[in-house]
């Protein structure tokens, strides 16, 4: 007997996903270990800016479910849910909140450590548009940040074993596989010119998040010549 299914997420939705859950580890892992590490850590960061900027045009020109519009958890939505009326596919609009603030945290995550500094040897990239005292500041929100993207990912992680093991749906291989059991829709659209769209806009913000634009620092002046006496 067949069993009905639909194709639910998109090849590039899915790539995205397991490139920022291995490059989000990665982050956490080099900059808790810290020491040469730090340059990977400031490196795995611009990957992040790229894979941010890529879902966000992605949320827009992408297949049916990965569009923010598809699953912009409205306040109607979110009551029909916690009533029991809500019936869709792809994130639920609780599933939704937590999409949102995780891309909302890592955008700030990223955004700040491009001008944070560690007092020691490394400073962010864009660290020469904002000075020390400002480079401080942002450091610090850095720091907080992360925290926060702890908790979300604890209870991100904490929600999917609940649906998979209390309500009995897959949330994890439809993310791997691109099908989801049951009857619905299959997604439509995300075509290869969105595809190289969203890969120009998220190659241009590496390039911007880099600082490769910037001038190059003038050179340090030449050493005084001690007399040969």
């Amino acid at each position: 007997m067949n069993q009905e299914k639909f194709r639910l997420w998109d090849l590039p939705t899915r790539l995205f996903h397991w490139a920022l859950v291995l490059a989000v580890v990665a982050a956490i892992v080099s900059g808790q270990l810290g020491g040469k590490l730090i340059d990977w850590h400031g490196r795995i960061g611009l990957f992040i800016v790229g894979l941010l900027a890529f879902r966000l045009i992605w949320g827009v020109v992408g297949s049916t479910y990965a569009r923010f519009l598809q699953f912009l958890p409205t306040p109607g939505k979110i009551g029909a849910y916690l009533r029991g009326e809500w019936h869709g596919a792809g994130h639920n609009p609780l599933g939704a909140l937590s999409v949102f603030g995780i891309l909302a945290l890592l955008t700030a995550q990223v955004g700040s450590g491009l001008f944070a500094n560690d007092d020691i040897t490394f400073v962010g990239p864009l660290f020469d548009l904002v000075g020390k005292n400002l480079s401080n500041r942002l450091t610090g929100i850095h720091y907080l940040v992360s925290n926060a993207i702890y908790a979300l990912i604890a209870l991100h992680i904490a929600a999917i074993a609940f649906y998979g093991h209390v309500r009995k749906q897959k949330l994890v291989k439809p993310m791997l596989t691109g099908w989801k059991d049951g009857a619905g829709k299959s997604a439509t659209g995300g075509g290869a010119l969105a595809l190289i769209l969203a890969l120009a806009v998220a190659g241009a913000a590496v390039h911007g998040a880099s600082g490769a634009w910037l001038p190059a620092p003038p050179p340090p002046p030449p050493a005084a010549e001690t007399p040969n006496w």
